[in-house]
């Protein structure tokens, strides 16, 4: 049995999930859906949804945070937007994958067009997909340069959906894999094109399915062929992830994002909003991080950046943090990006080389605080807030909650903050099955 035909054994097996790692499956669905739905007036988030009432009619799959309904691929692709826009969605560190966003966008649509989905085939379905993008994205030892959570969550996303559909896995993989695109130029640039990615891998999810049980045909070897996965996106063995199949569910190494900003901004800004500083008495702050953090987050504040790229410049971020207490996106104006006490306390933030050259290391990451009288202090930082080895606290989950309530519009489904499973796997008005 070669390693591809044992991630497609996993993928269509017979899983229970232990009550933990159903948990856990729970919990991040929970926040994908939150997510999603503060997005909805985002920016690039009308433009998305305008192109993709052009994709076709009907009212098969919800978009997240409204009532409107689209046919199920074209709902996966708004979702799979909305999900990832604010950089606010959940993410497996070591994969550098967002495996939750294209998986939750194109299962959930999946799910609605089907009529309805029972909870524990709904969970079992998401953990698999996720498992499976954050696993390839696991077996890859190269550096980020086509966009891991769209190329990689693709491939988990689309078996996710072919075990609601009963799409052969093998074809749909094959074709899921020949769908899978995705750069990261839109990340160096600051552009929404970076969701755009997640969203058309949600839509191509779909399509692989829907192709794969029509019967038409996907490569039988797309991750280790001579032209494979392994071949052209990212350097890695894949036996890295299959040999553990099963025994570690990789959706329990998730990890939320408490602030609607790059992942790689959120060590500093967690002991920032920790340390409380006083924003006038700081002279100097340092961050010693490897080469991944400063290339996703060290891009320079400037006063007219777009949102995009404000997301993911630490310097900015950080002046907010200090300020605010908090990041919210609602600040990234031209407004305040001109601000001059802002813009004054970004200068003094800086990202530098700790030694580290491994393309893909998160830590160490150590703070260094100088105040204005001279006073200097290192913070070594052990684990990004909102992993599983630094959890955010009640409080803190209910501030971030109550962020995504206040981004959200008035007449959302309140199923989504109240009732996640039921929201996911019962669509009102579709003739569902029933809980009972």
């Amino acid at each position: 049995m070669t390693r591809t035909q044992s991630l497609l054994e996993f993928a269509g097996a017979d899983h229970v999930l232990p009550d933990a790692v159903r948990a856990d499956t729970l919990r991040l669905l929970a926040d994908t859906l939150a997510v999603g739905s503060a997005a909805v007036d985002a920016p690039g988030a009308n433009e998305i949804l305008q192109a993709a009432r052009l994709m076709g009619s009907g009212d098969e799959a919800r978009l997240l945070g409204t009532s409107e309904k689209l046919p199920a691929p074209a709902a996966a692709f708004v979702n799979g937007y909305r999900i990832h826009c604010l950089e606010w969605d959940a993410v497996h560190e070591p994969a550098v994958v967002h495996a939750l966003s294209t998986v939750v966008a194109a299962l959930g649509a999946a799910i609605d067009r089907r009529g309805g989905c029972d909870p524990d085939e709904a969970l079992t379905a998401l953990a698999v997909g996720v498992d499976v993008a954050a696993g390839v994205g696991l077996a890859a030892s190269s550096g980020v340069a086509f966009f891991r959570p769209a190329t990689a969550g693709v491939l988990g996303a689309s078996l996710a959906v072919a075990r609601i559909d009963g799409a052969p896995l093998d074809d749909t993989l094959g074709l899921a894999y020949s769908s899978a695109a995705g750069t990261m130029q839109a990340h160096v640039e600051g552009l929404a094109t970076l969701p755009f990615q997640v969203a058309n891998a949600a839509r191509a999810a779909i399509t692989a399915s829907d192709l794969a049980k029509a019967g038409f045909p996907g490569p039988k070897d797309p991750l280790e062929g001579p032209f494979g996965y392994f071949a052209l996106f990212d350097e890695g063995e894949l036996a890295d992830y299959t040999d553990h199949l099963g025994s570690v569910w990789r959706i329990s190494e998730v990890s939320v994002k408490p602030y609607p900003s790059g992942r790689a901004s959120h060590a500093a800004l967690g002991k920032l909003e920790e340390l409380a500083l006083e924003p006038s008495q700081i002279a100097s702050i340092e961050l010693a991080c490897p080469p991944l953090i400063r290339r996703l987050v060290a891009r320079p504040y400037k006063e007219e950046m777009t949102p995009a790229y404000a997301r993911l410049c630490l310097q900015w971020l950080s002046a907010l943090m200090l300020t605010d207490g908090r990041i919210d996106p609602r600040r990234f104006t031209l407004k305040d990006m001109c601000n001059p006490d802002l813009a004054a306390l970004a200068h003094k933030f800086a990202l530098v080389p700790d030694g580290n050259d491994d393309p893909n290391a998160l830590f160490p990451q150590s703070l260094t605080v100088t105040l204005a009288d001279g006073t200097s202090t290192v913070h070594e930082i052990a684990a990004t807030l909102g992993s599983p080895d630094n959890p955010l606290s009640v409080e803190q989950s209910g501030k971030r909650l109550g962020l995504a309530r206040e981004l959200s519009r008035t007449d959302i489904d309140p199923r989504i903050f109240e009732d996640p499973l039921d929201y996911f796997t019962r669509s009102q008005g579709h003739g569902c099955q029933s809980h009972d």
